[in-house]
């Protein structure tokens, strides 16, 4: 899948509205969600884990709401494009 494919996805699942690529807005940046995560063993699947279930207290006080109804292909795809830099 391109990299624009992933873009639209994430901006079709309103990802945008909170996060971008290299500026923390409601939420820490992609490129800093990469950061965090690089090097890491199941890297994508333990942040496709986090974007459906949602979460808490990582990257302080703004809980992430679930993804609950993002298909777990979906969450992969958004993992693994995040992971790489959100390119």
């Amino acid at each position: 899948m391109s990299a624009m494919a992933n873009s639209d996805l994430a901006k079709k699942n309103a990802c945008m509205a909170c996060h971008a690529v290299d500026k923390k807005l409601v939420g820490p940046a992609y490129q800093e969600v990469a950061k965090k995560y690089a090097g890491q063993k199941d890297a994508a699947a333990t942040l496709a884990k986090s974007i459906k279930a949602g979460g808490s207290g990582k990257w302080g006080p703004v809980p992430m709401p679930a993804q609950a109804a993002l298909s777990d292909a979906d969450a992969t795809t958004l993992a693994t494009w995040i992971l790489a830099g959100a390119k």
